[in-house]
């Protein structure tokens, strides 16, 4: 008698963000057995018809990778701008991966991160990528947020945010006195990324390019920290942005621990300690870099587990 339809479950897990979707699978002990990286997309490129190409499209080439590896069971997938509509999305993951829409869980990605960090109600999440925002699920499985809002409004400490920080800094001080730029280290780095010293390039490169994009030059920002005062200011100022977001959620739901998450938070050393610093004295801010892909393969493969 085969038994075979004991074989374990296996979840996939995706983490969608400005920049990269990552992906992984997973068994219901938490062996991870494969992952990879597809172009990052968005849950708010569906208002268009271009948007929703490319989301399609990243999405096929997501499967493609998967089902090279297994059939996963069922897929719980964390979307960075996701408000609640998903059937589109459920729907094209369904189809292209051969699984039923009822076995994929979305959610927003902030969710699936906090999950990989604490189990509800037991600490703060602050999540700086792109973006960044304070999250809060309580022992109810409710949300709570702080900042969070986007880059055009707010998101400070941010890749996006640093970015642009860097970037006015420059162009204030070439409006004071042209020519300054060529004695910071900072600016040669930025405009290194941008393409150039003309403002053409800062133009382009800040209003031409998708957000995630723009988080990138961040990364320039962080290399010339040691070099640059600047650059080293604007670090400092992300870590306090930072906690900005810890201290609204300590002070709505009370003294929790703190969990530091995200790729812009890892671009520097002084942004979580300067983060850590300016915390009220008694909170515990651990910086981790749990994927949050992982951790939703994880939670998908024990949702198949539990069937």
């Amino acid at each position: 008698m085969s038994n075979h339809h004991q074989a374990p479950a296996i979840g996939l897990g995706i983490d969608a963000g400005g920049t990269q979707t990552r992906w992984a699978l997973a068994q219901a002990d938490g062996t991870l057995l494969a992952e990879g990286i597809v172009p990052g997309l968005s849950a708010l490129q569906m208002g268009s018809s271009d948007g929703r190409q490319a989301v399609r499209a990243t999405f096929e080439e997501l499967a493609r990778q998967v089902l090279a590896c297994a059939r996963p069971q069922r897929v719980r997938a964390g979307l960075t701008g996701f408000g609640g509509d998903g059937e589109q999305l459920q729907s094209w993951l369904a189809e292209l991966l051969g699984v039923a829409p009822g076995a994929i869980v979305l959610c927003n990605d902030i969710e699936i991160a906090y999950r990989a960090s604490f189990a509800p109600g037991e600490g703060y999440l602050v999540y700086a990528g792109t973006g960044s925002i304070g999250a809060f699920i309580d022992t109810h499985g409710e949300f709570h947020r702080a900042g969070g809002r986007g880059v055009v409004l707010d998101d400070g400490g941010g890749g996006f945010w640093i970015a642009r920080e860097a970037l006015r800094h420059i162009w204030r001080n070439e409006d004071e006195c042209p020519g300054r730029w060529e004695s910071s280290p900072m600016a040669h780095a930025v405009f290194d990324h941008v393409g150039g010293s003309d403002w053409a390039y800062s133009r382009q490169f800040i209003y031409g390019q998708e957000r995630g994009e723009i988080g990138k030059l961040a990364l320039a920002v962080a290399a010339s920290a040691e070099q640059d005062p600047a650059a080293s200011a604007i670090l400092a100022d992300a870590g306090r942005e930072l906690a900005r977001l810890a201290h609204a959620l300590i002070a709505r739901f009370g003294p929790r621990p703190v969990a530091l998450a995200g790729r812009a938070a890892e671009l520097h050393p002084s942004i979580a300690a300067t983060m850590r610093a300016t915390l009220p004295p008694g909170v515990a801010l651990t910086q981790t870099t749990t994927r949050a892909h992982h951790a939703a393969a994880r939670l998908a493969a024990r949702d198949g587990a539990a069937q």
